[in-house]
């Protein structure tokens, strides 16, 4: 991709080609469309950047004093070779832009693939075709908001913090100091408040831009013309507020404040104009000064910028992703108008010469945009979505190696699931032996072998895998864990018995299939328990085989999750689908008696609710509503499948019908109710395991269909990204 770049040193301006940014966890790819130059902030690092060294030197004493500290403590030849190395690299430029959505992070879900979204920050919003954006440094483009006006959205949020300090009333009357980008802007969020704005600047055209805009009066800061008008709106006794938007290194900004602001004024500094405050009038009025810190609460803080940890709303209001989404609003409900402000429009490939012209004075502008190459066509000629699945190769083609009974289990991780759901069921079976639990920390480990007899608790997971005396290991940790630590006990030789998710990604899914081809080892069950559930394969059973193609509905009323759960922890766990959608995927797979070929997902603003449609190699379709919205008192499960003049019908795992139709007549068959709590299959599936294991005999489930189901969930995420189906390929 191409980027526009600077040396510092030598002032070179270029466009160069540099890779592509990755798309991480917790944010987004954008490509962009339009891109902002800030006339004053980032001419003046143009201008900087051309200036000899003693002129570099002059223009930031506080990175002077900077080197003056590393030659006291590094000494001048390690101090040379720093400076000069980081002056002769090329740095960035830009810092506002809009642009579409091409890739979407684990942990963002309030956008999709094909979104328009306004980006900012001095490392995100750069001037190149593609960034990759924090999730809390861009907004969605409301609808109608042309993808040009919400470029403005960084340079906006500047001006709306800086208002937002002046603390604005209905009826007050303002000051505004430089009416360049940023002013023009201050002037319009103002007049849009209720407030009477005076404007102050040297340039003619820009007074007459402002006064356009909303501007009350405007005049050169020199002549009596702002001053007469400030003594008009307010009786006489000065300004409620003095906005400094100028630049450069006169004092003049700051005097005209003091002496134009009322008693116990407030002046805001948005721009950087120098600040030699005179003391005696600050004093008299005791003006209150503040500065705006760019784009509001949250700049320069990592941990918001980009980690995406937000600051509560009852504890901070304004934040910087929250005034970017206000700011277009107002461009959406036409409260603020930035067409006016555009100079000159120009392609991205001659972002060079537009500098040059800014620079050398050729080109005079208030705001100049770059437009990138129409991607359009681009984006209809993309190809669909694909999910790789790996091959699975078995080296070796002889069965499973039998073990004496009992036989020698193995947990790594002992929560909830494993204390509740699968440790209970083998406790109590004498063709097992609990030998060993490994967890992170020693008392987990410890209540797991008082509540269950392991032989021995332990935080040593290698020497669990290099024990020979075991059989088998069940791995029941956290999602993000899984893919590895399964691929670690097969390459031990382990029998492995994993709860799902088998992989969040591909890349892990990948990994585990290569460790079966490397170890010949394929000894492996995904805790997809539902298909051992007896009253679903009792149905199953009377539904018979088919002969034409089927259709299956599913619906999960999985419910909301208590705050404060790692599933919320999707930037390392991985969505909730991803996590137990493995579940209804088997099921639906297992009923149709085939693997999914291909994946169709849509979902609800906020990924809240979700419908997932599997097609078949023979035309069968399922279709999954994983839903978090419904009543917590309605069945979690109900499943519905038609094929030949049949249907079975599923209730929650408490009841199951049977309807035949057929030439000999109606039939009907259903289940009593079970008088015991719901069977969901776990029991059945781990006596499977233990037998498989035992005997050597073949797993439960094919590993064919582990990995498809495992890459179907997968396929998921990426067709909510991409809003399109994903085929499900097989590599070579």
């Amino acid at each position: 991709m191409k980027q526009v770049v600077q040396n510092y040193k030598s002032g070179e301006l270029a466009v160069l080609d540099v890779p592509v940014p990755g798309c991480k966890p917790g944010g987004v790819l954008v490509r962009s469309a339009y891109s902002l130059i800030s006339t004053g902030t980032e001419l003046m690092k143009v201008s900087e950047a051309g200036m000899s060294m003693v002129g570099k030197a002059r223009s930031r004493p506080d990175q002077v004093a900077k080197v003056m500290q590393s030659v006291a403590t590094n000494g001048v030849p390690a101090t040379y070779r720093k400076v000069m190395g980081k002056l002769d690299s090329y740095t960035p430029l830009g810092y506002s832009l809009c642009g579409v959505v091409e890739q979407v992070g684990t942990g963002v879900e309030d956008v999709a693939v094909g979104d328009l979204v306004a980006c900012a920050g001095n490392e995100h919003a750069l001037h190149a075709e593609l960034n990759w954006v924090p999730k809390n440094l861009y907004a969605p483009v409301p609808d109608g908001l042309a993808p040009r006006h919400a470029a403005f959205g960084t340079v906006g949020s500047i001006a709306m913090q800086g208002v937002r300090q002046g603390e604005p009333q209905l009826g007050d009357v303002a000051l505004v100091v430089g009416l360049g980008l940023i002013g023009q802007l201050v002037v319009q969020l103002l007049a849009a408040s209720g407030v009477r704005v005076v404007g102050a600047d040297p340039d003619p055209v820009r007074c007459e831009l402002a006064a356009r805009l909303g501007a009350a009066a405007c005049g050169d800061p020199a002549s009596t013309a702002v001053e007469a008008a400030v003594a008009e709106l307010t009786g006489g006794h000065g300004v409620d507020q003095v906005y400094l938007a100028a630049g450069g290194g006169s004092n003049q900004p700051v005097e005209l404040a003091a002496r134009l602001s009322r008693d116990r004024g407030r002046v805001v500094d948005i721009g950087k104009c120098r600040l030699d405050l005179p003391w005696n009038a600050y004093y008299e009025k005791e003006l209150d000064v503040r500065f705006s810190r760019s784009y509001g609460p949250g700049r320069y803080d990592p941990e918001y910028e980009l980690q995406g940890r937000d600051y509560p709303i009852g504890y901070v209001r304004w934040t910087e992703r929250r005034n970017l989404a206000c700011f277009l609003d107002l461009l959406a409900r036409g409260r603020v108008d930035v067409e006016p402000l555009v100079s000159h429009t120009a392609d991205f490939e001659d972002a060079v010469e537009t500098y040059r012209r800014l620079k050398d004075g050729d080109l005079k502008a208030v705001a100049v945009l770059f437009r990138y190459p129409d991607h359009a066509e681009e984006a209809e000629e993309a190809q669909a979505p694909v999910v790789a699945l790996p091959p699975v190769n078995v080296r070796a083609s002889t069965p499973g190696r039998s073990v004496k009974s009992p036989v020698r289990l193995a947990f790594v991780g002992a929560g909830n699931y494993a204390t509740s759901m699968l440790l209970p069921h083998l406790a109590q079976r004498d063709s097992v032996a609990l030998s060993s639990v490994v967890t992170t920390t020693a008392l987990s480990a410890a209540n797991a072998q008082r509540k269950f007899g392991f032989a021995r608790a332990t935080t040593d997971l290698d020497a669990v895998l290099g024990d020979p005396s075991i059989d088998a290991v069940f791995v029941v940790t956290r999602h993000s864990s899984h893919a590895d630590l399964t691929r670690k006990a097969l390459l031990a030789g382990k029998a492995v018995f994993v709860e799902k998710p088998l992989a969040l990604t591909e890349d892990g899914l990948a990994g585990v299939l290569a460790a079966v081809t490397e170890s010949g080892n394929d000894r492996l069950q995904v805790g997809f328990n539902r298909r051992f559930a007896p009253l679903l394969r009792e149905a199953r059973q009377r539904f018979g085989a088919r002969s034409g193609p089927a259709s299956l509905r599913y619906l999960v009323n999985a419910g909301r999750l208590q705050h404060g759960s790692w599933y919320l922890q999707q930037g390392t766990e991985g969505s909730r689908f991803a996590g137990e959608g493995g579940h209804f995927i088997d099921t639906a797979s297992w009923l149709i008696g085939a693997d999914p070929v291909s994946v169709y997902a849509v979902a609800t603003s906020g990924h809240q609710d979700l419908q997932v449609v599997l097609s078949y190699p023979d035309g069968s379709t399922a279709t999954i509503s994983y839903v978090t919205t419904g009543p917590a008192g309605f069945p979690k499960e109900t499943l519905d499948l038609v094929a030949d003049g049949r249907a079975l019908r599923l209730d929650d795992f408490v009841r199951a019908s049977v309807f035949l139709d057929g030439a000999v007549g109606r039939k009907r068959w259903v289940s009593s109710r079970l008088p015991k709590a719901r069977d969901k299959g776990q029991s059945a599936e781990l006596a499977a395991f233990v037998k498989a294991v035992r005997t050597g005999g073949p797993m439960p489930v094919p590993l064919e269909s582990l990995a498809a189901t495992t890459a179907a969930t997968l396929a998921v995420q990426a067709g909510l990204a991409g809003s399109a189906p994903v085929t499900l390929a097989r590599t070579p």
